[in-house]
């Protein structure tokens, strides 16, 4: 009987790829997401960046069982000729149904509530050592505090980004505002722009935002062609500043990462304050303006401007080992330039990114981010079934021959170093990218 099914080839797939025209291929079907990719709840860029191509893995990966029913209205009617599977996405994909029948997407366990609790304490902690002591070890302690609460407030961000932290996506929202905007001074509308474009397109130079820090840091000599941003939609200039301040990188990374915070605060009202449309925009221009009311009043009831200084510092430095957490999972692990491939997709994931090992009565101080590889694997899954999956990713990466890569937390820390001096080191020989100016012929003068 011959097939009555329609075929499109793989080079006709890849011509509706722009925002107007957007075609994915999820297991051999053809799907038409134009229209949808406006209202799509993880925003439009992740399917423009998988657009043309099957995107079958990172759809398992992102999406719970109940989005396959939806998914019928977008099919063209559609099939792809010559569609295969490699034998890592059919073992990726296995395991996937595996954790799902072990119910591991649904158990959340009680540690955001449990969190919840002692980020509050830490507040209310805070609060009280600002306004009823007058020593001032007491207030600078409090600010390192306050650095502590962010940096756990942000893991609730994080998480709840991922999937819903609470019994409901009412209360997950209210979590996120509280956690995110209000206490951290985060818009959750930025942190999910960039981190979907982050997952989607893992260690890519020119479409993971994570990886795009110029002027300060550049993890590779590849930044030096001034490569144009598909995320931020312009050129990554790599002039003479930006050459002086690379070629320095490696002794400023733990500076700049004490005060990374600020850049978080700049890109939040950024966005806000754009024409770019941000879901519940209302909602998240609200919870900056509390934290940016109750922050700044806090900090003026100190006694004089040097505690003030110096509460800001502290809590600012101290969350800054978070940023340089973010830094050690990928900025030491393979990159490339271009679009994500939807058919290499746990092979992307695995190359770029790096595991940190811990025992677990340290996995609080991670939050996570100890088991990079498997969060971005199955990000949808609770983290506190990270270590439970850890042994099985492991095993499908040695039976297909791939890197699980990780690392102590202090030799994650020198690879990082050693990434950045490198391109620290090529930046300084550099001859013919970028003209020389006065300042950095001071900087390099010999004798």
């Amino acid at each position: 009987m011959a097939d009555s099914k329609r075929y499109i080839s793989k080079t006709e797939l890849e011509t509706h790829k722009k925002p107007d025209d957007l075609w994915i291929s999820i297991q051999g079907k053809i799907y038409d997401v134009t229209q949808w990719s406006h209202h799509h709840p993880g925003g439009p860029l992740p399917l423009l960046n998988l657009a043309g191509q099957d995107a079958t893995d990172a759809f398992i990966a992102y999406h719970p069982g109940i989005a396959w029913q939806y998914l019928d209205k977008f099919f063209t009617g559609y099939y792809l000729e010559g569609y295969l599977v490699s034998d890592i996405s059919k073992d990726y994909r296995k395991l996937a149904v595996e954790f799902s029948k072990m119910g591991l997407f649904d158990k959340k366990g009680h540690g955001t509530c449990i969190l919840l609790t002692i980020i509050a304490l830490l507040f209310f902690t805070c609060v009280y050592g600002v306004l009823c002591c007058d020593k001032t070890w007491v207030h600078l302690c409090c600010g390192g505090l306050m650095g502590f609460l962010w940096i756990q407030s942000g893991w609730i961000g994080h998480d709840s980004g991922h999937y819903t932290v609470m019994s409901n996506k009412n209360l997950n929202r209210l979590a996120q505002l509280l956690t995110g905007n209000c206490l951290a001074g985060i818009s959750m509308g930025w942190w999910k722009w960039t981190h979907n474009a982050h997952h989607i397109a893992c260690n890519s130079l020119d479409f993971d935002p994570d990886l795009q820090h110029m002027p300060f840091f550049t993890v590779s000599s590849k930044f030096f062609n001034s490569i144009t941003s598909a995320f931020y939609g312009r050129k990554l200039n790599f002039d003479s500043l930006t050459r002086l301040l690379v070629s320095y990188q490696h002794w400023t990374f733990y500076p700049v990462m004490c005060f990374a915070r600020i850049n978080l605060f700049a890109q939040s009202i950024i966005l806000l304050l754009s024409k770019r449309k941000v879901p519940n925009k209302g909602q998240e221009i609200f919870g900056i303006l509390v934290f940016w009311t109750w922050y700044p009043l806090l900090v003026s009831f100190l006694p004089n401007w040097y505690e003030r200084v110096m509460f800001v510092a502290v809590s600012f430095a101290v969350t800054g080992i978070q940023h340089v957490q973010f830094c050690l999972n990928h900025f030491s692990s393979s990159v490339y330039v271009g679009p994500p491939n939807g058919n290499d997709w746990f092979e992307k994931q695995t190359d770029g990114t790096l595991n940190i090992l811990c025992s677990s009565w340290m996995d609080w101080f991670y939050g996570g981010l100890q088991f990079q590889v498997e969060h971005h694997l199955f990000p949808r899954l609770p983290r506190c079934h990270l270590r439970t999956i850890s042994p099985f990713v492991k095993e499908l990466c040695k039976k297909h021959n791939l890197a699980y890569n990780c690392a102590s937390f202090w030799k994650a820390n020198a690879m990082t170093i050693e990434t950045l001096k490198s391109a620290a080191l090529q930046a300084r020989v550099l001859t013919n990218a970028v003209p020389k100016n006065l300042v950095w012929e001071a900087v390099n003068t010999h004798g």
